[in-house]
């Protein structure tokens, strides 16, 4: 495992709010991701930009990005930053990338050493890693331990009848996409009837995931929603569909 990742104390992130945030290298990516064919929203303007260059560079080592240079971390790196936040932060892991692992196979050890390195923080993140198929049960397993352990990981849902599946497995909480034509805090149910809260921060300026925190909360009942947006968000809309 040999990803490459870019620690910011302080994110510039307008949604994300000024708190540590990470970034990991593409190869990080499930193929069973849809979105990564079209419809990813890290793909598309500076978060783009320097998620391509990161995703070129040795792990370790600075990287070109064009104004200046960047510093990325391999993971035992990367793990010592976490380690070394005050008790209590709350730090979002991956504003792109993934678990660590190769293909749809989460990296069980690196998983479990970045879950240890959060200990007595509030980290969380998103998965769209598989946890049913040939490498589901694995995964899954992975992903409620570090969610018992307290660094939180959110199963990514492409529609809302998926969302229901993924919420069944009681894993983990639930985030899905939503058709971009989304807009405010409107009433949203699943097919089974899960209720589903439209993300804050896509309909108000002054919310971030800073002041909000809801993705957060593992024992959460509600699944958080996140209408397509960026540049391929009709390709994401789409999918959202169905």
């Amino acid at each position: 495992m040999s990803h490459a990742v870019q620690f910011t104390k302080v994110s510039r992130n307008a949604k994300v709010g000024p708190i540590p945030v990470s970034t990991t290298s593409k190869d990080s990516c499930p193929p069973a991701c849809p979105l990564l064919a079209g419809g990813c929203y890290a793909k598309g303007g500076p978060l783009g930009i320097m998620w391509n260059a990161l995703s070129r560079a040795v792990p370790g080592e600075a990287y070109a990005l064009p104004r200046g240079t960047g510093q990325s971390l391999d993971w035992s790196g990367f793990c010592s930053e976490v380690e070394s936040l005050p008790e209590e932060t709350f730090w979002r892991h991956n504003q792109a990338g993934d678990l660590p692992g190769t293909g749809d196979r989460i990296d069980l050890v690196a998983l479990a050493k970045l879950a240890q390195a959060n200990t007595g923080r509030r980290g969380f993140t998103y998965t769209h890693k598989p946890v049913t198929g040939p490498h589901g049960a694995d995964n899954a397993k992975a992903i409620a331990e570090a969610n018992a352990r307290g660094f939180t990981i959110n199963l990514s849902a492409d529609n809302l009848s998926e969302a229901d599946e993924l919420s069944a497995l009681n894993i983990g909480p639930v985030v899905v996409v939503l058709p971009e034509s989304v807009h405010g805090n409107v009433t949203i149910t699943t097919p089974a009837g899960r209720r589903v809260s439209v993300c804050p921060a896509t309909y108000r300026d002054e919310v971030t995931c800073a002041s909000c925190q809801l993705c957060q909360r593992v024992s959460r009942k509600t699944i958080v929603g996140f209408p397509a947006h960026g540049a391929s968000r009709r390709k994401a809309s789409n999918i959202a569909k169905g």
